[in-house]
């Protein structure tokens, strides 16, 4: 062992990666690239160094003849290397974790600098691949992008990541200049495809994860919280009638997009158009403080107070009425309503 890691990391450059995104020494200036934005969004220019230099020799055991002759062992040699070569433990771990999870129920990288650099190490090659159209099929899926996309989910889960995803997706980008495409839109949906797989696994009805991931939650660490909420909110007698009431909303403005106007109380006419405006007033605020401080199932209950005078709105009050401004003030009504329901989760998609 007379050559360092860091005397590889030139080596590198002269192994090709793939034929459209270019050598291992490409994909490294890639994954320090994403590394960097990742750790400074999560701790800075501290954290942001330490990954910079973990993912910058995370891949020079490749180059050695043990793991030439050992693939298995790629990381785990890397670590013993670092440690070898003086390098902080802090970097030896991150070496050895960057690969982490490799397999469903393996463990996460076991420090911050190794979380950052395996969560690079995965987008990079999600989004590298999903750039230049390599989507897996079927059975097929060589380059094990589902794996990649569940090690992302459950890092960003279980470690409680203040990330947001589309974020996170396009932070990616950048880093291949003009070898790829930005295939950001269908590399999130078949993200939020492997979560919601993964949460029926665990036990969730697929009505609830539909409910929850119509939203596009960019947090995905919120996800199971939402999930208990929903599961609490449909517990609760009001439930059902508010969710086909949801529907319903969700159908009527469909058909009439752009049609509603801000609400303006000189135009209801109805008692029960006053009634249902005047529930939202006192209901709705408290139901928004508890979303905002992440008190979802409390958010919904406070909403469920509103069965009533929806109900007496639906059997008294005509929408679609002649008079065009009285039209638009309902709708405008509906829509707020349908905003204020719909923040936690798509309740209409609990409609049976």
């Amino acid at each position: 062992r007379k050559k360092t890691l860091e005397s590889r990391v030139e080596g590198l450059s002269k192994v090709v990666y793939h034929n459209k995104l270019g050598s291992q020494g490409e994909r490294v200036e890639r994954v320090r690239a994403i590394a960097r934005a990742i750790g400074q969004q999560l701790g800075g220019d501290v954290l942001a160094h330490s990954a910079d230099t973990a993912a910058c020799l995370a891949k020079t055991d490749l180059l050695t003849d043990m793991v030439g002759e050992f693939p298995e062992l790629q990381g785990i040699m890397g670590g013993y290397y670092a440690r070898h070569d003086g390098l902080s433990e802090d970097i030896a771990f991150a070496i050895e974790d960057h690969y982490k999870p490799r397999f469903a129920g393996d463990e996460l990288p076991r420090s911050p600098t190794g979380l950052v650099v395996a969560l690079a190490d995965k987008l990079e090659t999600l989004v590298g691949m999903f750039g230049i159209g390599n989507l897996p099929t079927g059975d097929k899926d060589p380059f094990a992008l589902r794996r990649h996309a569940l090690g992302v989910i459950r890092m960003l889960v279980e470690k409680d990541l203040p990330l947001e995803l589309t974020a996170l997706l396009s932070v990616a980008v950048p880093a291949f200049g003009d070898k790829i495409s930005d295939a950001t839109p269908a590399l999130a949906e078949f993200i939020y495809d492997r979560l919601a797989g993964s949460l029926r696994e665990q036990g969730a009805s697929a009505q609830e994860v539909d409910a929850v991931l119509a939203l596009r939650p960019q947090r995905l660490a919120d996800v199971a919280q939402r999930l208990q909420a929903v599961r609490a909110f449909a517990a609760l007698p009001e439930a059902p009638a508010l969710a086909a009431a949801n529907k319903r909303i969700g159908n009527i403005l469909k058909k009439s997009e752009g049609e509603g106007a801000a609400v303006n109380t000189a135009l209801f006419v109805e008692a029960a158009e006053k009634d249902l405006h005047a529930a939202m007033q006192a209901i709705v605020p408290s139901a928004d403080a508890k979303f905002a401080a992440g008190d979802y199932t409390g958010s919904l209950q406070a909403l469920a107070a509103l069965r009533g005078p929806v109900d007496a709105f639906f059997d008294g009050v005509m929408v679609n009425a002649d008079d065009a401004a009285l039209k638009a003030n309902r709708l405008g009504l509906l829509q707020s309503l349908h905003e204020a329901m719909n923040r936690v989760a798509d309740l209409s998609r609990l409609a049976a």
